[in-house]
């Protein structure tokens, strides 16, 4: 993996991982504010790329056995603290609070400089390519919580 490809999948901390996004004007709506629904594509792409630092490739969970192995979102709590602005520099941290069975938890902020803007906590359903839910394997639950 290149530099390039780590910074722009952010990096891991001992916290979790932290990806830096820019606002764009796509970003925005009519008040020139990040319009909320946004915050989930940006926390979307801190979920996929935190994966992606941890060297899990989803394609290749998916493709893994005979029943696959998938995460959906199942359930989302957002406080939205304050907006983010066009032009903005934001840093999206994710950590995982619960890894294990079929599902896991995770906790992600948004912040830009220092004021927290967004908070989130998101339940991911462990399933199969049918969508039945599956247990997430131990050693994939041990490298969610930095036990590896």
């Amino acid at each position: 993996m290149s530099s390039m490809e780590i910074s722009l999948s952010g990096v891991l901390t001992i916290e979790g991982h932290v990806l830096i996004q820019r606002v764009y004007y796509e970003d925005t709506d009519f008040s020139g504010a990040v319009y909320h629904a946004r915050y989930l594509h940006f926390m979307e792409r801190a979920r996929t790329d935190y994966l992606r630092c941890l060297g899990v490739e989803q394609s290749t969970l998916f493709e893994s056995s005979d029943e696959g192995l998938a995460f959906m979102v199942h359930r989302m709590e957002i406080d939205f603290k304050a907006p983010a602005r066009m032009d903005d520099i934001v840093t999206i941290r994710t950590r995982t609070e619960k890894a294990g069975g079929a599902k896991m938890i995770l906790l992600q902020e948004i912040f830009c400089n220092d004021r927290l803007l967004i908070a989130a906590k998101v339940v991911i359903a462990v399933v199969n390519r049918n969508g039945r839910p599956r247990r997430l394997p131990e050693s994939l639950a041990a490298q969610f919580l930095g036990e590896t």
